[in-house]
């Protein structure tokens, strides 16, 4: 749930930004509807991974000095807050909304970005040796669900609006294609966010801390066993001198900066954080400014032809199909798969399936600019989501 919820916050933002610019930006006169400037586009969008960004710094520290489970419970009620705060604004004027959006947007990575790397940290802390990789995989699966989930709460919600507060498209009337109600809109989204989090945090705080961190950093191996026992539901024997003869060898004690870790891990960590890093440049990006590409090349009709709220339900009707029959299903055979293709092997074929289907989106440009090949290009990019998840 801490991975849906991440999922949920970072890419909601997309579904309603084009409705922020008609609100806050609309220009009397104007042949087309108003829309965010690219700087201002770029903030709304972005600034909450950068939060994100120094989120991770701060808690994943924390989650080694204080244990994973007083740190998991933080990171969520910030999370609470700031996606209840982020649906608040100080002014009715585009300066004023926008920097209190931007603010709490901020605040609301920064809690994400503790949740999401100790999400992945406490489950591989408990799972088997046998089925880890499908128990880490399961957790990452739930940002399928997550980024679904964003798309069927706006068409829910904006289809609703769009019901109750019908509107002319943007070329028959400019000011009445953007009912005074749809302000309710891009709110009642960005604050749904909070509902899982806020559901989730009575069986965060029953949980308890993992046996690697009790034992090994808290020196509690009997806690640490009872835990354990707790959660295998089996009897387990405290073996306090093992746990003590670990915790008092040097040689598993070296920092991260380190030349010990350098040398035992250097290579597995340059290995991991830069396929990471390019892996996401393409991820992220795809996913926030989606509804960018698909008006790009026709799925999505002009902005013009439709009114504000009617937008928000053509922009969540396409994510939600993008992620339903691409992202999702990637996840899952992910975790059906990587036990027994094994890590590398499953990895290998997601980039290189990627590489191929963003290659052929990008190389034959004037091909996918052809009205008769959107639904060729809605395809292709589909299946980039797909190997994106199905091992990357």
């Amino acid at each position: 749930m801490g991975f849906f919820t991440d999922a949920y916050d970072l890419f909601c933002i997309s579904t309603v930004s084009k409705l922020l610019g008609r609100l806050y930006y609309h220009k009397d006169g104007a042949p087309k509807p108003g829309k965010l400037p690219p700087a201002m586009a770029s903030s709304v969008t972005g600034v909450a991974l950068v939060g994100t960004l120094s989120g991770q710094l701060v808690f994943g520290w924390l989650g080694d000095k204080m244990g994973r489970k007083k740190v998991y419970g933080m990171t969520l009620a910030l999370m609470v807050i700031c996606s209840l705060a982020s649906g608040l604004s100080f002014s009715h004027e585009a300066k004023g909304v926008m920097a209190t959006l931007c603010f709490f947007r901020f605040w609301l990575g920064f809690g994400i970005g503790g949740d999401y790397p100790l999400s992945a940290t406490i489950m591989s802390e408990y799972a088997n040796k046998k089925t880890r990789g499908a128990f880490i995989a399961a957790v990452f699966a739930m940002q399928g669900f997550g980024i679904l989930a964003s798309g069927i709460v706006s068409l829910i919600v904006s289809s609703a609006f769009d019901h109750a507060f019908s509107a002319p498209s943007y070329a028959t009337n400019a000011v009445a294609s953007t009912a005074p109600q749809a302000d309710y809109v891009w709110r009642i989204i960005l604050m749904f966010g909070a509902i899982p989090a806020a559901l989730t945090y009575y069986w965060r705080m029953k949980m308890p801390e993992t046996a690697r961190y009790t034992a090994l950093v808290a020196k509690n191996a009997k806690q640490a066993a009872q835990d354990m026992a707790r959660v295998l539901q089996v009897e387990i024997e405290p073996e306090e001198q093992k746990v003590e003869k670990i915790t008092h060898d040097t040689r598993n004690s070296f920092g991260l900066f380190s030349k010990e870790f350098l040398r035992r891990h250097g290579l597995h960590l340059l290995g991991t954080t830069s396929t990471w890093f390019l892996l996401d440049i393409a991820f992220y990006s795809q996913n926030l400014f989606q509804k960018d590409v698909l008006s790009a090349i026709g799925w999505i009709p002009p902005a013009k032809t439709m009114s504000a709220i009617g937008e928000v339900y053509r922009v969540s009707r396409a994510q939600t199909l993008i992620a339903l029959c691409s992202t999702v299903p990637g996840y899952w055979f992910t975790v059906f798969f990587i036990d027994k293709m094994g890590r590398f092997k499953i990895q290998i074929m997601g980039f290189t399936f990627m590489t191929i289907f963003m290659f052929a989106l990008a190389i034959p440009y004037h091909h996918w600019t052809l009205h008769d090949n959107r639904i060729g290009f809605v395809v292709m990019y589909g299946l980039t989501f797909f190997f994106a998840n199905f091992g990357p």
